[in-house]
């Protein structure tokens, strides 16, 4: 929503998390045909040519030496700006309906240390229409130091699930088809959906944090969440260049798994060649994501 702006009243249908649009016929009966989401993926594997970006990083980071922006930062701020300009990727089908979201949110699981057997906390991002790079890393800095005062969950939905996890198997398996139901019907508690990366627009992994490529990752039934991203280490690569010559690229693999449900191929090709774009562009990063890029499709 831009800035200032009420949220849409709520009209019959609705959910309290997104607004009942209409699909396109073939998107709806696929919706009967395959209702479940993990049998609607769309997988995508590439790289993203990261060159500009590490030197763009590099020059923001000698200004501000306090903490420092990453390039996962500034990919989390790019698909934000993707969505913002592709709002079909804000949508989601649940219950056999199809909603668009009022909000962009953006989510990843930070670990606490990185040492095996340490927690892994939850951790939401909703960008607004001003924010730009600055304040995107500052809020992701600020909340993942945060989150690693404590080595154990201090409250919010990781304190709600380490409640669920202490019930009998019987009544936990209760409590889940409860809720399960809920969630068909958009009724689960604010509660239960407030910071759980399964009702967020994008879920992300960083898996160059860990030295890891990049790898294809399932979506889950459960929730309204409708896109999954990783990203991998970057390295070096030799890349053909649009005038036909070859250099050596700091290049970074990553792959994204998508509802095929919420729009089509043409359109999600269009919506990740932005992120490239941005990418190659870093500049549009240090703009607000409510100004349009002015990327020409």
């Amino acid at each position: 929503m831009e800035k200032g702006k009420d949220k849409p009243k709520r009209r019959w249908g609705d959910r309290r998390d997104g607004r009942r649009v209409k699909a396109p016929g073939l998107q709806t009966v696929m919706g009967y045909l395959m209702p479940k989401r993990t049998e609607c993926e769309v997988c995508l594997q590439d790289v993203l040519d990261v060159t500009e970006l590490v030197k763009a990083i590099e020059r923001k980071n000698a200004e501000h030496p306090d903490y420092k922006t990453t390039v996962f930062h500034c990919a989390v701020t790019a698909l934000a700006r993707m969505v913002k300009e592709r709002p079909l990727m804000n949508r989601f089908i649940q219950g056999y309906r199809m909603y668009e979201r009022d909000e962009i949110s953006i989510s990843f699981i930070v670990k606490r240390r990185f040492a095996d057997g340490a927690e892994e906390s939850l951790m939401v991002l909703v960008p607004k229409d001003e924010d730009t790079i600055d304040s995107v890393s500052q809020k992701i800095y600020g909340n993942v130091k945060e989150t690693r005062k404590s080595e154990t969950s201090t409250g919010g939905i990781d304190a709600t699930i380490d409640a669920f996890a202490r019930l009998p198997r019987f009544v936990l398996m209760i409590a889940i088809k409860i809720i399960r139901w809920l969630d068909f019907w958009g009724k689960t508690p604010k509660a239960l959906t407030e910071g759980d990366t399964n009702y967020t627009t994008i879920l992300c992994s960083n898996l160059g944090s860990i030295k890891a490529p990049a790898v294809y990752h399932h979506l889950n039934n459960y929730g309204t969440n409708s896109i999954m991203v990783t990203f991998g280490t970057i390295h070096k690569q030799e890349m053909i260049m649009p005038d036909g010559t070859k250099q050596v690229r700091d290049v970074m693999d990553f792959g994204a798994t998508l509802d095929e449900r919420i729009a089509d191929g043409f359109y999600f090709a269009r919506s990740f060649r932005l992120v490239q774009h941005i990418f190659a562009h870093p500049e549009l990063l240090d703009r607000p994501l409510g100004e349009p890029s002015g990327y020409e499709y």
